[in-house]
């Protein structure tokens, strides 16, 4: 088993939203080295990529046996980084709205919940779409993975 103190994982995710074709990438910082994931899906938004990329990220820590002390996520996505804020709230109403609909995304969420629950987490929110440094921005990488990722899935449709 790794041991490492702290993970830093840094997540985005994009969406064309008239042809609802996604992509999510993650790209995680352990034990000095960088694990990069990725994906497209269909038939999807942007805020369910946003929560997938951290999920993804998560699965690859648990199932990878890694020993840690903290995760931390570091996303541009402000739907995200408050979803642990409005976790008592969630429960309480069991997961709907105020009409008694599902909140959008419920699987996703409780999903999200499970693991946050079971490891030390901490979410930080970052600025969007920043302009390149000489200081290495992992959220600009994966901005721009998913970006790329999506462009090239709707031009494969054309």
């Amino acid at each position: 088993m790794q041991i490492k103190n702290n993970i830093e994982v840094f997540t985005d995710g994009s969406c064309h939203t008239q042809l609802c074709i996604g992509a999510w990438a993650s790209v995680l910082l352990i034990n000095d080295q960088k694990v990069c994931l990725s994906g497209v899906l269909n038939n999807t938004t942007h805020n369910r990529m946003e929560i997938l990329a951290v999920l993804k990220a998560l699965e690859y820590i648990v199932k990878s046996n890694i020993s840690f002390v903290k995760i931390t996520i570091v996303s541009d996505s402000q739907y995200v980084v408050g979803l642990l804020d409005r976790q008592s709230k969630f429960i309480k109403s069991n997961f709907k709205t105020n009409a008694l609909n599902d909140i959008r995304n419920v699987d996703l969420v409780k999903e999200l919940f499970n693991y946050t629950d079971k490891l030390n987490v901490e979410f930080i929110k970052i600025k969007a779409h920043q302009k390149p440094t000489d200081i290495i921005n992992y959220n600009i990488e994966v901005d721009k993975t998913c970006r790329n990722l999506v462009r090239k899935a709707v031009s494969e449709i054309d």
